[in-house]
């Protein structure tokens, strides 16, 4: 499932691509992608006429801003992405939402694995209603302070993979850089919140910066099947070091890099760089 990084160069590349664009024709062609209205033509209709204002992001989430007072909320969940095309361009399979524009160029929605989503509110709804409401903190924003991060994890029972994944606690974070940050903080994902030191959430709390800034200048991580709105894949998959390296040397001591599971979810650790007791002390990431 593409990230905070991966969703984050999305919207930047439509931001270029498509802001400013008028649409004139919805073509919805697997309508459980539409959650609301639930109607596909009602969606199609309520967006003909609308120019896209700008591009959002909140979390996981692409925020269209309309300027009809609308809201597009897409999720792209496991295997989503939008393309630009010239309309008369043939259609490839797993394309499931099409917005055509009035000046000839379309973009569009595909999914092999058909789980993305797509909302339609408008702005005085979203201030009450809608997927929105209960995300955590924005770790790239500004507000995402110190004291604000320890205040949704310190205290906490719960082991610290699991609630760093936690949605409704911080936004945006998913498998691949949860690894990555637990790594870099040299703490363990079978610690409980409750059990990290002041220094150890300092570390945790500049490992999240550090790396998700570095992850969305590279493009995000191109793991899978991610690709930007023009196609590119991500590059900062090249810069991982323990999501996906298991078996390989740890890059900061030499040992090898073991999988497990913490949560259901699979995980990518250095036992020796992240030791379950208190280990020793590990540099600030940079």
């Amino acid at each position: 499932m593409p990230e905070l990084p991966e969703v984050e160069t999305v919207r930047r590349t439509l931001q270029r691509l498509v802001a400013g664009k008028t649409i004139q024709q919805v073509v919805v062609t697997l309508p459980r992608i539409i959650r609301r209205p639930p109607e596909p033509e009602a969606f199609s209709r309520a967006l003909e006429g609308a120019t896209i204002v700008e591009i959002g992001r909140r979390g996981k989430f692409l925020k269209f801003v309309l300027d009809n007072g609308l809201l597009l909320i897409s999720h792209l969940r496991m295997e989503g992405r939008y393309g630009l095309y010239q309309q008369g361009d043939e259609v490839e399979k797993h394309t499931h939402v099409r917005f055509l524009f009035t000046d000839g160029t379309e973009l569009r929605y595909k999914d092999v694995r058909q789980f993305g989503t797509m909302d339609l509110f408008s702005v005085e709804e979203m201030e009450h209603m809608g997927p929105l409401l209960k995300l955590g903190l924005e770790p790239l924003d500004e507000q995402f302070t110190f004291e604000a991060f320890r205040g949704v994890i310190a205290g906490k029972s719960t082991k610290i993979k699991p609630l760093l994944l936690n949605q409704e606690c911080i936004a945006g974070l998913g498998n691949i850089y949860v690894d990555e940050v637990l790594h870099a903080s040299g703490i363990h994902p079978e610690r409980t919140a409750d059990k990290l030191s002041g220094n150890e959430l300092h570390r945790l709390f500049d490992a999240i910066v550090a790396t998700l800034t570095k992850a969305v200048e590279a493009g995000g991580s191109s793991v899978k099947s991610y690709v930007n709105g023009q196609g590119e894949a991500g590059q900062y998959q090249l810069q991982l070091r323990a999501y996906g390296r298991e078996g390989m040397a740890c890059p900061e001591c030499g040992g090898e890099i073991v999988k497990f599971i913490v949560g259901g979810r699979g995980t990518h650790i250095c036992p020796h760089c992240q030791p379950l007791k208190k280990g020793r002390t590990r540099r600030k990431p940079s």
